[in-house]
Formats: C-alpha cells, structure tokens, sequence
C-alpha cells in the first residue's frame, strides 16, 4: 500500500497553501491513492466545477479557502472555510467553485 505522496514528510504544512488557483481551471494534487481511499487537494477557480457523478466511496469534503457548493441528490450545501460535509457513496453529486473554492476530498471505498 502506498503512502502520501507530494508532500516533504515530518514538516509542518498549511494545506490551502499546497495548491494553487489557475483561472478557468479546476486544479488537483493528489496526497494518497489506493483501493480503500483516496485523498486529494482540489482549487476551483470561481464558476468551475465537477458536473454530477457518483462515487463508490463515502467522499469526505473539507473547505480549506473559499466558498464552494455542493449538490447531493439534487439539494444544495454552502461551504465555507473549516467546514465539511461527506457525500455518501452512490448518490449524484456536483462541486462548484461559488467563488475560488480549496477542498480536501478523502474518499473511502
């Protein structure tokens, strides 16, 4: 199983500091993959977004910057820095960059 990975071990980080906005873009980083989780850094320039899907795993949401909305079996959720909220497997999903938009998304399967 592999372990995290883009990031310097045994340093102290600030995780909205470890990607950057890109206009018109939706930029990620991925920290750790495998088939039981999956964690990764995603920046949203404002308007962006991940269209409607579903995943097999429960995907845990945390903003980091920003303001991002997230759609779950059609009903909206306004995110704000320090908040989360998990999107439970095999339910449609979207993320929207309301404005510029960071999130760590840790999906377990």
């Amino acid at each position: 199983m592999a372990g995290i990975k883009n990031f310097e071990k045994a340093e102290v980080v600030t995780l909205k500091e470890q990607i950057d906005y890109q206009k018109g873009q939706v930029v990620s980083k991925t920290m750790a993959q495998n088939e039981h989780l999956s964690v990764t850094l995603f920046a949203f320039d404002k308007d962006e977004e991940i269209s409607t899907h579903e995943s097999g795993g429960d995907a845990f949401v945390t903003c980091l910057d920003g303001v991002g909305k997230i759609t779950i079996d059609g009903e909206e959720y306004i995110l704000h820095e320090g908040e989360s909220i998990v999107m439970p497997a095999k339910h449609p999903h979207a993320v929207y960059g309301q404005e510029q938009f960071k999130m760590l998304l840790v999906v377990v399967f």
